[in-house]
């Protein structure tokens, strides 16, 4: 396999960079930045790589049965992350290229922690971010180590950076339930955006999950008793049919990416007395129908009828389920173990 090298300066990237986020941008402009970014994502490849190696290697001996995944940082999520930091150069961004580590236990992923801190690497350890001793307010637990490619025989790609995620498969699940609803919903909940009442039930169910697992609780939760942190999921949930929308989502997600070239959009209806999911594509031209009957379902909605109504793209859901090749076990593993609190006596 032939891999991409970088051919632009950090400079020229850091211009291309500027060029996709502005307001107004000539054609011929975009399409140069378009190119630039192309090659400079591509480049991560071989770092990405020679990383896993690494990692499948020293997984043998602590969690054979580890899911390894790796990936480039999508060019649409690129560029919104480019808009949401605007101090941050196209340059500077650390989690184009990215490997993930889910393992079985929080034992094991200190243990992986602790040999990449301890043995001689040659990368360079540049951030690491500690979210089981310090989990973010959101919910979200982990360990992201961040390295700089040093490598004296391939200096093409050195100084390109490489994230590497830890994650048990407990806070792989809470991550695939947040990037399901988020999807669906339209709502950027992994970037800490949308409702209120979404990001208040994924942050409940991670402080649930932190207990679970004996770690650190999640910020705001710290004084609630594993009563009320109950009491306030068993509400939420109810509030929110989280469980409902996670098997309908995963119903519609295989349908819309086993038959995507059926309709570049597609209305999924949801009714919560039959407890089924109908979904209707459309292709591209037919979009102005398809929020005709998006409005008439949510028109039916709010006169009482038991339904509810999302319009997704199926470009969102192909990713996502490529971002989660485990997709149906990881939403699954969510709703069991949220089901446990829940069926807990008070």
């Amino acid at each position: 396999m032939e891999y991409v090298q970088p051919r632009f300066s950090r400079q020229v990237v850091n211009r291309a960079g500027s060029v996709l986020v502005s307001e107004n941008i000539f054609h011929e402009d975009w399409e140069w930045a378009n190119e630039v970014l192309a090659n400079w994502r591509a480049s991560h490849g071989y770092p990405i790589n020679t990383f896993q190696a690494t990692l499948r290697g020293k997984l043998k001996d602590i969690d054979a049965g580890a899911l390894v995944a790796q990936r480039l940082k999508r060019t649409p999520s690129i560029i919104l992350k480019l808009k949401r930091f605007p101090s941050m150069n196209l340059a500077q961004m650390q989690d184009i290229g990215g490997l993930r580590a889910v393992l079985s236990s929080v034992s094991r992923v200190r243990k992986l922690e602790k040999s990449y801190r301890t043995s001689r690497f040659k990368h360079q350890l540049v951030s690491s971010k500690d979210y089981l001793k310090n989990p973010k307010p959101d919910g979200y637990r982990g360990i992201h180590l961040i390295y700089k490619y040093q490598n004296p025989n391939v200096t093409v790609y050195n100084g390109l950076s490489i994230e590497l995620q830890i994650r048990t498969r407990l806070q792989h699940a809470w991550a695939t339930a947040v990037e399901t609803m988020g999807t669906f919903l339209g709502q950027a909940l992994k970037s800490g955006q949308g409702e209120d009442q979404w990001r208040d039930f994924f942050a409940l169910a991670g402080a649930a999950l932190a207990i679970s697992e004996k770690t650190a609780p999640v910020p705001g939760y710290e004084k609630c008793s594993e009563k009320e942190i109950r009491k306030k999921l068993i509400d939420s949930q109810r509030g929110l049919k989280v469980f409902q929308k996670l098997r309908s989502f995963a119903v519609a997600a295989d349908k819309i990416t086993r038959e995507r070239g059926a309709g570049a959009y597609h209305l999924i209806v949801l009714n919560s007395i039959t407890r089924t999911v109908n979904i209707k594509p459309f292709p591209v031209y037919k979009l102005e129908e398809a929020n005709r009957e998006y409005a008439d379902i949510e028109a039916q909605s709010k006169a009482g009828n038991p339904l509810e109504a999302v319009l997704v793209s199926a470009g969102p859901v192909d990713s996502l389920r490529k971002a989660y090749p485990n997709y149906f076990l990881d939403t699954h593993q969510f709703i069991v173990e949220l089901s446990k609190w829940i069926d807990r006596p008070l």
